[in-house]
């Protein structure tokens, strides 16, 4: 195990109903707020109608930008910074779900920044301030309000870039697994792979002697095999849908699962390309992509991938050998993606072979990616190829 320091400062209110605070905690760091949020789930759901009657009675100010993206546009968190600039706002309400949060913390990092926002995802600056933000999280899916990360996509240049700092992390989160009742199946399936990816990312590691951390990561793992199907089968079941959303903040929190370790990030690398150009669901390419990144590296630590199969699958060694082993245990993983209903090529998004050699060279554009297998131009054209 590595050295390391872990702090998270994000405060979670979890529970049925805990979203009628929501006033109480937006008043502790603004009165003028920017509400953020996405579609018209949240009208349909009562939600929006709540949480606008909450701040209201409370004397706070509300403005509002919705109408975010699945993939949040670099344009949309311009609009945000320039509402927040011209009306003065003081704190940022953020409710949805990953895209969402990642939009809001973008438009916080943006708000005391003299230059394009922009600057931040492609290495030109660091966020050093940002306006204090909340979430009312809608999804379990991506941990983002309970990290300091954000991705957005530059739309125009078919770009999706991320970036990170201590300063975007939320003031508060409030996680009632209530609103997210009506979220619908496909993104319940994507959200629940990307929480499961999340975890691929800082469980498959070349760092020895991690017994906790790995038993940690195993563990979300199998909560949320467990209660994927419940939660499908009946949408409001409400300890599936809870798990489901604990799972996911577990997940991606600032390193709880992997402080000490070496991470990889590999493959959320190679799928930023894909849905920088393609627009499709994150969790989607996730589900398509993961099954064959393992395939293409398990033999560089199969010890790993022999633990995977029979800790998270229970998969028996029986007279297996250590490579039927680990196979076995990738082969699980896309029966499991298949049968909750993912997608398990890229041709079924109508995604050709056109653009592998763009989304290969922009992966790699700093260099190799990944850490439990150092991947190259070549080596992510191969993963892409195998997954069309």
């Amino acid at each position: 195990m590595n050295s390391f320091q872990f702090h998270n400062p994000t405060r979670i209110v979890f529970g049925e109903g805990e979203t009628r605070r929501v006033a109480e905690l937006t008043a502790t760091y603004g009165r003028n707020v920017l509400l953020v949020y996405g579609g018209n789930s949240i009208k349909a759901n009562g939600l929006y109608d709540q949480t606008i009657d909450l701040l209201k009675q409370a004397d706070i100010e509300v403005h509002e930008l919705a109408g975010i993206e699945p993939n949040p546009r670099l344009s949309t968190v311009q609009k945000g910074i320039d509402i927040c600039r011209r009306e003065g706002v003081d704190f940022i309400l953020a409710v949805g779900g990953g895209s969402v949060i990642d939009a809001a913390k973008a438009i916080a990092a943006g708000v005391p920044y003299d230059g394009d926002v922009w600057d931040f995802f492609v290495g030109k600056a660091r966020i050093q301030k940002a306006l204090p933000l909340g979430t009312i999280l809608t999804l379990a899916a991506t941990g983002s309000e309970m990290n300091g990360n954000t991705v957005i996509s530059h739309w125009d240049a078919k770009l999706k870039r991320g970036s990170g700092s201590p300063h975007i992390y939320p003031k508060f989160s409030i996680l009632d697994p209530t609103v997210t009742y009506s979220v619908p199946r496909n993104h319940t399936v994507y959200g629940s792979i990307d929480i499961m990816s999340h975890v691929f990312e800082q469980y498959f590691s070349l760092t020895k002697n991690t017994p906790l951390q790995e038993r940690l990561c195993e563990s979300i793992l199998q909560t949320v095999i467990e209660n994927v199907e419940p939660a499908l089968s009946n949408p409001n079941d409400s300890v599936a849908r809870a798990n489901l959303m604990w799972s996911g903040t577990m997940a991606l929190n600032g390193g709880l699962i992997s402080v000490g370790v070496h991470t990889d990030w590999a493959t959320h690398g190679i799928e930023h390309e894909v849905s920088a150009i393609y627009d499709i669901p994150h969790g989607a390419g996730l589900a398509v992509l993961f099954p064959n990144w393992m395939k293409y590296v398990y033999k560089e630590r199969i010890d790993r991938f022999v633990q995977y199969a029979q800790r998270v699958w229970g998969i028996q060694r029986d007279d297996r050998t250590d490579d039927e082993l680990a196979l076995a245990g990738i082969e699980a993983t896309r029966a499991f993606f298949t049968r909750i209903g993912a997608e398990s090529r890229l041709a079924d998004f109508g995604i050709g072979a056109d653009q592998l050699d763009r989304m290969a060279e922009e992966a790699v554009r700093y260099g190799e990616i990944g850490n439990f297998k150092r991947l190259g131009q070549q080596d992510v054209r191969n993963i892409l190829e195998m997954s069309l």
